[in-house]
This record gives C-alpha cells, sequence and structure tokens, in this order.
C-alpha cells in the first residue's frame, strides 16, 4: 500500500497555545483583584472602571473563552490532524480563526470595562462583538468539517465526536441568544423579555458550561489522557453511550438556573428531571477516563502529566454528581443566590477545565518542541500548589453558601427573622472571602510556575513547525459491515446532522410553549412600560454591573416575602424588561422591592458612600455618577427600540419622551433639595434613584387596585 506523505501544522497549535498562556495569566489575575475587592472595595481606587460590577464580566470571559477556549482550540487542531491523518484543510482559516478569536478577546477586555455590557451571564459582549464570534465561529467550523471530509483515516475517533458536537451546539446557542434589537453601536436590548429571556439566557448559560467547557474537553481527554498514559481507552462502547446520552440529556438542563423563580413550574420540573439524568453519562465518562489508566498507576506517582488530568477528570465526576444535586429543588432552596454555587463552579473551571489544561500543555510543548520537559520538579510543585489552591478557595465557599443560607432563612422563637439586616450575614462571611482570595493566590502561583517551566523547556529544545507523517490514502470503496456506530463514524455529515437533532430536541420542546403558549406568562394590568429616566437608570444599573451582586427576584419563601417585605415576584411583572435582571448571586439584598422602601435621599447618600448608609458594607462607592449626565439625545432611540420588541410604547412617543424625563427628574431634584443636596436634574444618580424606586411598585398598585 503505497504511503501519501504531509506534514501537520504545529505552528497554529503553538500559537493558540501561547494565548492560552497569556490569557490565563491575565484572567486569573483580574479574578485574584476582585476576589481581594469583596474584602476590600477600596482596591478599585475610585476608578469607575475597575469595579467588581465591571471587571466579574471580564473575569469570566477572559477565563472561558480566552483562557479556556484557547487552550480548546490548541488541544483541538493539534489532536485533530493526527486522528484524521492530515493537516488542516486550510492553513489560511486556521489563521482566520486565530486572529479573529484573539481581536474578539481584546475587544471584550476593552468594552466591559467601559460598561458596554449586555447583562447576559456569559453572553455579556455587545451586538457587533457578538456578530464576529458568529463569523470567526463558522471559520472554525469550516475549517474543522473540511478537515473530517478530508481526512486519511476511515473512522472518527470519539474525541471528535465532542468536537463536532461543540462546533454544532455553541453555534445554536450563540444565535438563538444573541437575538437583539441594536441602540447604538455598543447598545442593544434582547430580543426576549422577562421570563422568555430567562429561559434563553440559561438554556445558553447552562448548555456554554456543557459544550464550550465540558464536551470539547472530554474530547481532548479522550486523546491526550489515552496518549500520555500510552494505554487505549477503557471502552468503545461506554463511549457511545456517554456521547450520545450526554449530548441528548445536557440541552434540557437549563432550567435548574431558574428553581423557584418566575418560570412556569413545568419548565423547571423537567430541568430538574434531566440534570438528575445528567449523574449516569457523565460519571460514565469519569469513569472511561479514569479506568484507562487501569495498569498504569504506578506512572501517576511519578508523572505531573497524568496527575494533572487524574485530578482534572476526578473534579469533572464531582462537578457533574454536585450539579444535579444543585438541581434537586430542597437543595437549590439552600443553595441558589449563595457562595456555594461560586465554589461549584470553581471545582469544575479550577479543577477540570484549568487542571486538564496544564496537563495538556506540559504534554504538548516538550513534543512540539522535541525535548524533554525543563522540570518535573516544577511541574509537581505547580500541581501541588493548584490542588491546594481549589481545596483553599472551595472549601471557604462552601462554608460561606451554608452560612448565607442559614441566616436568610432563619426565624426566631417569636417568629420574627433572626437577621433582618442582609448586611450581618455579609460581614459574617468576609472571613471566607479571605480565605478564598489565598486559595486563588495559590492556584495563581502555580500558574507562574508553569509558565516559566514551559519557557524554559522550550528555550533547551527547537520547535518543530511542520512535523513530517506519512499514512495511505483513504480508501474509495465502501466498507460493507461492522459495528452499527463504526458505520455511522464512516459518515461525518450523516453523524453531524444526527448530532444537530439530538441538541435541537430539548430546547424546541422547552422554549416554544414558553414564547406561543399565553397561560405561561400571566399578565397583570397595573405593569407598565418603564418610563424615559427609568429607562436610562435601567442602563446605568446594567452598564455598572450591579446585576453581579443583587437579584431582581423574590422566590416564594416566607424569609423572603418577610424580608423584602412584599409579595414574591409574578411572572407577569418583567414582561417589559430587555433583558431580564434576576441575576444569579447576592452579595447584596434583593432588589426587586427596594421601590419606595428607603427615600430618595437615603439612595442619594448609599451610591456616594455606602458605609454612611450601612456601616459594613463591602459596595463600592459610585462618585462618578454625581458627575456624569445622561445622554437625553439617546432617549428616542431606546424608545423606538423597545417598541420593536413588544414594549406598548405609542407611536411618536419618542418625540415628547424628553419632557416626562424632564419632570420626573425635576421631581426627584427638588426633593434632594429638600434635604440641602443641590445636583443637576440630568446627573446619572437622578436616573438611576428613579428606576430603583420604581422597583416592585407595579404589582402594589395591582393589589391595591383589587382591594
Amino acid at each position: 500500500m503505497q504511503l501519501e506523505q504531509f506534514k501537520y501544522d504545529n505552528k497554529i497549535v503553538k500559537y493558540f497555545a501561547i494565548a492560552t498562556v497569556i490569557f490565563g495569566v491575565v484572567g486569573m489575575l483580574v479574578g485574584l483583584i476582585i476576589a481581594t475587592q469583596l474584602f476590600l472595595p477600596q482596591l478599585n481606587f475610585g476608578i469607575q472602571y475597575t469595579t467588581f460590577g465591571r471587571l466579574r464580566p471580564l473575569h469570566t470571559n477572559a477565563v472561558i473563552f480566552a483562557f479556556v477556549g484557547n487552550a480548546m482550540f490548541a488541544g483541538v487542531y493539534y489532536s485533530m490532524q493526527r486522528l484524521l491523518k492530515t493537516r488542516m484543510f486550510s492553513d489560511k482559516l486556521s489563521w482566520i480563526h486565530f486572529w479573529g478569536w484573539q481581536l474578539i478577546i481584546v475587544a471584550a477586555a476593552i468594552t466591559l470595562p467601559l460598561g458596554l455590557t449586555t447583562s447576559k451571564e456569559y453572553a455579556e459582549l455587545e451586538w457587533p462583538i457578538d456578530i464576529a464570534i458568529t463569523l470567526i465561529w463558522v471559520v472554525f467550523g469550516i475549517n474543522m468539517i473540511g478537515t473530517i471530509l478530508k481526512r486519511r483515516e476511515r473512522h472518527m475517533y470519539v474525541a471528535i465526536w465532542f468536537y463536532i458536537a461543540t462546533f454544532v451546539t455553541v453555534a445554536v446557542l450563540h444565535v438563538v441568544n444573541s437575538f437583539e434589537i441594536p441602540v447604538t453601536l455598543f447598545k442593544s436590548y434582547s430580543w426576549y423579555a422577562g421570563v422568555q429571556d430567562a429561559l434563553v439566557q440559561w438554556w445558553y448559560g447552562h448548555n456554554a458550561v456543557a459544550f464550550f467547557l465540558t464536551t470539547p474537553f472530554l474530547g481532548l481527554m479522550y486523546y491526550y489522557l489515552p496518549k500520555a498514559a500510552n494505554r487505549p481507552v477503557y471502552s468503545y462502547k461506554l463511549s457511545i453511550i456517554h456521547f450520545w446520552s450526554l449530548i441528548f440529556i445536557y440541552i434540557w438542563a437549563g432550567p435548574h438556573h431558574l428553581l423557584y423563580t418566575s418560570l412556569p413550574d413545568w419548565a423547571q420540573s423537567l430541568g430538574t428531571v434531566f440534570s438528575i439524568m445528567l449523574i449516569a453519562p457523565s460519571w460514565g465518562g469519569m469513569l472511561n477516563g479514569l479506568l484507562t489508566l487501569r495498569g498504569a498507576w504506578d506512572r501517576v506517582r511519578e508523572d505531573p502529566v497524568l496527575k494533572f488530568m487524574v485530578v482534572a477528570v476526578t473534579a469533572y465526576g464531582m462537578s457533574t454528581l454536585e450539579g444535579p444535586l444543585l438541581s434537586i429543588k430542597s437543595i437549590n432552596a439552600i443553595a441558589h443566590f449563595t457562595d456555594w454555587i461560586i465554589a461549584h463552579v470553581h471545582v469544575g473551571g479550577l479543577g477540570w477545565n484549568g487542571f486538564m489544561i496544564f496537563g495538556v500543555l506540559y504534554w504538548l510543548v516538550p513534543k512540539m518542541w522535541g525535548t524533554k520537559l525543563f522540570s518535573t520538579k516544577l511541574a509537581n510543585t505547580h500541581f501541588w500548589l493548584g490542588t491546594l489552591g481549589i481545596i483553599v478557595y472551595a472549601l471557604p465557599m462552601y462554608t460561606a453558601g451554608v452560612v448565607q443560607s442559614l441566616m436568610w432563612k432563619n426565624f426566631n422563637a417569636e417568629g420574627f427573622l433572626e437577621y433582618p439586616n442582609f448586611l450581618e450575614t455579609v460581614t459574617q462571611i468576609v472571613p471566607m472571602y479571605m480565605m478564598r482570595a489565598i486559595g486563588g493566590l495559590l492556584y495563581f502561583s502555580g500558574v507562574i510556575i508553569m509558565v516559566v517551566n514551559l519557557m524554559k523547556t522550550a528555550k533547551q529544545g527547537k520547535f518543530i513547525p511542520d512535523e513530517a507523517a506519512e499514512a495511505p490514502a483513504l480508501e474509495k470503496k465502501k466498507i460493507v459491515g461492522g459495528h452499527w456506530h463504526s458505520v455511522l463514524e464512516r459518515k461525518p455529515v450523516i453523524f453531524t446532522s444526527l448530532t444537530l437533532v439530538a441538541i435541537l430536541i430539548g430546547g424546541v420542546i422547552e422554549m416554544v410553549p414558553t414564547f406561543l403558549i399565553k397561560s405561561n406568562i400571566p399578565t397583570i394590568a397595573s405593569v407598565q412600560p418603564y418610563t424615559p429616566l427609568e429607562l436610562h437608570g435601567r442602563d446605568i444599573y446594567i452598564r455598572e454591573g450591579c446585576n453581579n451582586c443583587h437579584s431582581q427576584m423574590v422566590r416564594p419563601f416566607r424569609s423572603e416575602t418577610v424580608r423584602y417585605k412584599g409579595e414574591y415576584s409574578k411572572a407577569g411583572e418583567f414582561v417589559y424588561d430587555h433583558p431580564f435582571l434576576w441575576g444569579s448571586k447576592r452579595t447584596g439584598p434583593d432588589l426587586h422591592r427596594v421601590g419606595g422602601a428607603y427615600n430618595n435621599v437615603w439612595h442619594f447618600n448609599h451610591m456616594l458612600d455606602p458605609t454612611s448608609t450601612s456601616p459594613g458594607s463591602i459596595m463600592p462607592p459610585y462618585p462618578w455618577l454625581y458627575r456624569q449626565q445622561i445622554d437625553a439625545t439617546k432617549t428616542a432611540g431606546k424608545i423606538k427600540a423597545l417598541r420593536t420588541v413588544g414594549v406598548p410604547y405609542e407611536e411618536g412617543y419618542e418625540d415628547v419622551a424628553n419632557a416626562d424625563l424632564k419632570e420626573q427628574a425635576m421631581a426627584i431634584k427638588n426633593d434632594l433639595k429638600e434635604s440641602d443636596i443641590d445636583i443637576p436634574e440630568t446627573a446619572e444618580i437622578v436616573a438611576l434613584i428613579a428606576y430603583l424606586q420604581r422597583l416592585g411598585t407595579d404589582i402594589k398598585a395591582e393589589s391595591t387596585a383589587n382591594k
């Protein structure tokens, strides 16, 4: 049989690997800064671009899309060429993908601190960047599918299955969740409102974790773990069950992020059921990975690459057990909105993604530079620092989560809340925030050691940009028979189509009824659109990232209706919210019933110096809100855009909206003036006060009308 000569492209892998390391350091450094700000809020130095609310989405985007994303592409480009016995389909597409992705990351790093955000978790980037992501993702997909079609290996190995599922599903998730109506170049409103927006967002948010942070890394596990261990994958049949059951079930689980919210009960229940079902395929994958090491456990003690991978796969197993457990309503009632969720996320992020990346880099770099790892001792030091860092990070956060929940819910013998002041729960867990930062510092220190080790490894070797290889051409004749799945593996187009069908079923069944059946979201007659001033205030609230610390969802618990002095949140209250702002974490109290709870002066002083109204607060001051003015020239555009997505502003209202804006602003200005506070009615703080005073008041009007 004649062998064909060709070369693997290592240069694109090298560049993605370098980007991984650089952005890993940057993303983790930002994470360390915001972790420290939770007990030293003055660490933003009074600069509006470095507050927790603005840096938190920068941290998540940098870690997910820059650090993990670049590592995923490095791992995929290296392994795919070797599994398919061919160079990538197009070098030009590879480089368009690389530079396009880096430009997207830079755009995120600029826009997020500037407050240009949609506020939707893991999807905060504004519409021009969303379009760029779509285009670059298509480039990646064309390059990947093209490589599969020109392969020299008849069968697609299991890692390729997971790469295909990643491409297909992330494309669908991103496009559906990113429907928005532009207002300006860097301002848009979500096409969906309230409950529907929440469902779409957490269908995206949960499955971004599933198909960006999980499935591609399972693909990497199936390639790099056997390679590092020099062992075959434990079970081919288990791989098949793992893949198809995982991608089918995962897509249904998004609503478990919205338990006890205004989402219809049937959707919540679907999310719970499928989340619990996820334990089986997830643990099937974990066991397939760990059992691959049978007979190689002696090497695990010596080889840092295998150490990292074993802990990574174990962390994957622990996270994918804990996630379904958190989807059980009784457990979710305790954990949701607390730091327990932060611990859960970081066990997955630091343990599964981080350690798998480190293991792959320690294996890849010596291979591509034709040398040995510079220092096994340094790699082992990194491993133990990282492991200790995860423990020191996670345990205080689990403790903090339980403490928060118990304090929120505790009633005394007289039937009153034991801790009616939310701030008591915050001050109680500040020491745990300090411990979390120490854990993050340990983990980060290990990463710096890795950077030094990899640089010295590269320096002592010589990079191989084009690695020579040979393989027989793909047989043109049809191969008859074989296992049913092996037949499917020979048909990449059909395989990709079936993958698409598998991931679409759950999303369609959950979303279509929520959008088309009106009884899922009962209307409330007294709920009206936001006034122009309140609309500006809401956009300021979004810009400052207030929803990163405050929820707007009073759940149907006695402890919450008593604490927040009002009824639990109803679906009909959010019909004009583009986007929804329910939040996922309470560092501060829920704000859905804050309207009318405090006077204008209190809000004015609270934003200027939070400790003046709330001694011990860890919220930073916002002095720029008193200097900066709202841009009334944008009012008309906002009104038009919202009318387009269904908010019932009258035709032509945009022409007179600023008159209403000024009237409401003057009322707040005059009220403040009675307390000797003189501020222009155009100051941003005035608009923000107007928005905060509106929250939750529509349903009060409904209640009054019913009496």
